[in-house]
């Protein structure tokens, strides 16, 4: 089992680094990526993430790509290896993350991702795929604030796909996003194990 990683959302986690690698499939590839304590799921590629993964619709091929929470970057590498000419934009606010997924792109061959703090993606930029394993942990009003500042930046044809545990509120998530005044529409576009996709498009 993964450690505790209640912390992976604090901008410089108090636990020791100690980094570590771990073998992890993405695209077909088998990379060597490296992980360490203090960040999201660092003994194994989240199975919540892997579903997504699996499951995910293709994002653009082309335009502006979003990881919202891109932990060590497993999802970012995936959709810059999915569609190598399109930008790729990872965002945590867990700096050491940042650093380990800017690394792990670096390992894999990725070089058309930025990794990058929240407040480093530039305003005007509009994104035609979002995927994400969002951080429920980190509180439904916080959880709120940052689905708010990045769903709503979807280009008019572009698309959300968020992967959450059934017991954790992925209905509840579901209906809050509808009940939004962002002119988006979110669906349920399947089921897997304990998880389901939720969809976001403009309604």
């Amino acid at each position: 089992m993964s450690e505790p990683t209640d912390h992976y959302f604090s901008a410089e986690p108090a636990t020791p680094e100690e980094r570590r690698t771990i073998e992890v499939t993405l695209e077909g590839h088998q990379l060597t990526l490296t992980t360490a304590r203090g960040v999201y799921s660092p003994d194994r590629l989240d199975p919540g993430t892997a579903v997504l993964l699996s499951r995910a619709p293709d994002p653009s091929a082309t335009g502006h790509l979003l990881d919202i929470g891109c932990g060590w970057g497993p999802i970012s590498i995936a959709l810059a290896l999915r569609s190598p000419a399109a930008r790729v934009w990872g965002v945590d606010v867990n700096r050491r993350s940042v650093e380990l997924a800017r690394a792990n792109a670096l390992a894999s061959g990725v070089s058309t991702a930025t990794f990058c703090e929240p407040d480093d993606v530039p305003d005007d930029v509009r994104f035609a795929t979002i995927w994400s394993n969002p951080p429920i942990h980190v509180g439904k009003a916080a959880l709120h604030g940052i689905l708010g500042r990045w769903l709503p930046r979807l280009t008019a044809d572009g698309a959300a796909y968020l992967v959450v545990q059934k017991h954790l509120g992925s209905d509840s998530l579901q209906k809050w996003i509808n009940a939004q005044d962002w002119g988006l529409r979110c669906t349920r576009l399947s089921s897997a194990k304990a998880f389901r996709i939720l969809e976001v498009r403009r309604a």
